[in-house]
């Protein structure tokens, strides 16, 4: 099957089977295994293409061996898109997408999305914080954005697996000062490892929110940062979840400083200030 969003229909025109896109040249950005992603200009228009080519039986049996549903191939994160930009979460746009293959193993599928323009990754914005400290009422939205997110996420299903900074894109073209009116406008991103549910068991919420607090914390934030965010994604006053959350909180400063321990052999320097 192929699908070519409306919008693309005559740019895509003469792309009528999966090898045709899979065999568009690409400037590769991440080669892994039996999945390739790249970017290309169409119509002077950029574009990213995640080609999925066959996975063979022992990619299928380790999800399996992992307890894992299999997410072999394009198909997963296109649907995990879909579901996002109905929940109100901005990412990526599908330009186009296609699979073939009667058997998982042996299933190949591309994805086609939409390059973001003027944005900027979050790990690039806050790591500038600790030398170049952002604007009080900027950081502020900023954490309420992520914590927005993060809840809508879970609260919904979806746990994303690489949940870090890095995953976040800003939108630059709004230069607004009123936060309030006008929050930072935030995409998500890399979704392909995305898991779905009826809910978020624990220990993928865990996952998520430490490694998310993992890549925060080189960037200077205070107390009251996190203490803020904690409130936001809990969805509580923070006293409440301090007394009813404190099992899971603790879970996600462990998982987070043995997440940075293993990556720089070194335990981080906290900010214990309270602005």
């Amino acid at each position: 099957m192929i699908y070519i969003h409306p919008d693309h229909s005559d740019l895509f025109s003469r792309f009528h089977t999966v090898d045709d896109f899979l065999k568009i040249d690409i400037d590769i950005v991440r080669d892994f295994k039996n999945r390739k992603t790249g970017r290309f200009e169409m119509g002077g228009r950029g574009f990213y293409i995640k080609k999925h080519f066959e996975c063979g039986l022992g990619a299928v049996l380790d999800e399996f061996f992992h307890l894992r549903k299999p997410h072999i191939g394009a198909e997963h994160e296109r649907i995990v898109l879909d579901k996002l930009h109905t929940l109100g979460i901005d990412t990526m746009q599908v330009a186009a997408f296609g699979r073939e293959g009667k058997t998982l193993t042996h299933q190949r599928s591309f994805l086609v999305t939409e390059e973001l323009t003027h944005v900027q990754s979050l790990e690039a914005v806050c790591g500038q914080w600790p030398t170049t400290p952002p604007p009080a009422a900027f950081k502020k939205a900023l954490i309420g954005q992520i914590a927005r997110i993060a809840k809508i996420l879970h609260s919904n299903g979806l746990n994303h697996r690489d949940f870090y900074l890095c995953h976040f894109l800003l939108d630059t073209t709004d230069q607004t000062d009123n936060y309030q009116k006008n929050p930072p406008k935030l995409f998500l991103i890399d979704l392909h490892r995305a898991q779905q549910r009826s809910f978020v068991p624990l220990r993928w919420r865990i996952k998520d929110i430490g490694g998310l607090y993992f890549s925060a914390m080189d960037i200077g934030l205070t107390k009251t940062d996190l203490l803020r965010f904690m409130s936001l994604y809990a969805g509580k006053p923070l006293r409440q979840t301090l007394q009813e959350d404190k099992s899971f909180w603790q879970a996600v400063q462990q998982r987070a400083l043995r997440t940075y321990r293993k990556e720089f052999e070194k335990l981080p320097t906290l900010t214990n200030g309270k602005s």
